[in-house]
């Protein structure tokens, strides 16, 4: 695995790169712009550049998450809209960094369903993935299912992909928190391999291009999206099954949860390495 951190960008979104590498990542995630704002974020070619040339000096894999405020499937047009905008500059950013893929909530169906959720997002995907490729995912992370939130279950993840036409550039961001609350225990290797198996069958693992790696504040299945820092949560030790199996080797999974609600830190870093060679059994 190539293990990393969600990491600052105060200052420069270049500024990331060495935040990360004190961190002891080879993979980062940055939020291109705010998270909870509307307004696009736009960085200048000279950042973009340093970006790319210090993230390939480094040897990192970097990859950007879409503002939460994003909801495709919503019910007003005003919000699909806007959230069509932004998650549009957020590619073009990414395609910028040289990044892997933004990871994006699909958002919520406001109760109408998540067929009627899917007729308004899929039409919004597709316009928007235009802008994918060259080496640039758009990757559908999977939700806790919390207030009618898209992208629930393997198979609701398959149906949005099939909409879209299989995009080729089109894929998915597992997260271990989301898994658990969604009722799929992570501490459990045989029930990791079943969702695999199952992701494998419908998706093609080819597809899974990237981890979020998080302890739950939450019961399983709860359905409820409580992000813990590893070590305070309630999966605990046993994360290291699901970041021991072997079809997760080689992906960029990176840690969103410090400790005391802060962004992850040297020390997460560091038990997050120890989690993941007990996992391997190094």
């Amino acid at each position: 695995m190539l293990l990393g951190a969600h990491v600052s960008s105060a200052g420069g979104i270049y500024q990331a790169i060495g935040r990360a590498t004190e961190m002891g990542c080879r993979s980062l995630q940055v939020f291109p712009q705010s998270p909870r704002v509307w307004k696009p974020g736009v960085h200048s070619d000279e950042d973009l550049a340093r970006f790319r040339e210090e993230a390939a000096e480094a040897d990192l894999v970097a990859m950007c998450h879409a503002p939460y405020l994003i909801n495709l499937a919503g019910t007003d047009p005003l919000t699909v809209e806007r959230s069509e905008a932004v998650l549009a500059q957020a590619l073009r950013t990414t395609r910028g960094l040289g990044a892997l893929a933004v990871v994006v909530h699909l958002g919520s169906h406001l109760g109408s369903g998540f067929d009627v959720g899917l007729e308004r997002a899929a039409p919004v995907l597709e316009r928007v993935l235009e802008l994918a490729g060259d080496g640039t995912w758009l990757l559908l992370e999977d939700t806790a299912g919390a207030g009618g939130t898209m992208g629930l279950t393997v198979e609701e993840l398959a149906i949005v992909i099939e909409r879209c036409g299989s995009h080729p550039w089109l894929g998915v961001c597992l997260d271990t928190c989301h898994l658990y609350a969604s009722g799929i225990d992570v501490g459990d290797a045989a029930a990791v391999d079943a969702m695999l198996d199952e992701l494998d069958e419908r998706i093609g693992l080819d597809r899974l291009k990237a981890l979020h790696v998080n302890d739950s504040q939450v019961a399983l299945g709860s359905n409820r999206d409580r992000h813990a820092s590893l070590g305070d949560g309630l999966i605990g030790e046993r994360l290291s099954a699901f970041l021991g199996r072997p079809r997760l080797q080689g992906l960029p999974a990176v840690l969103e949860t410090g400790r005391d609600g802060k962004g992850p830190d040297a020390e997460d870093m560091q038990e997050f390495e120890r989690l993941w060679r007990q996992g391997v059994g190094g």
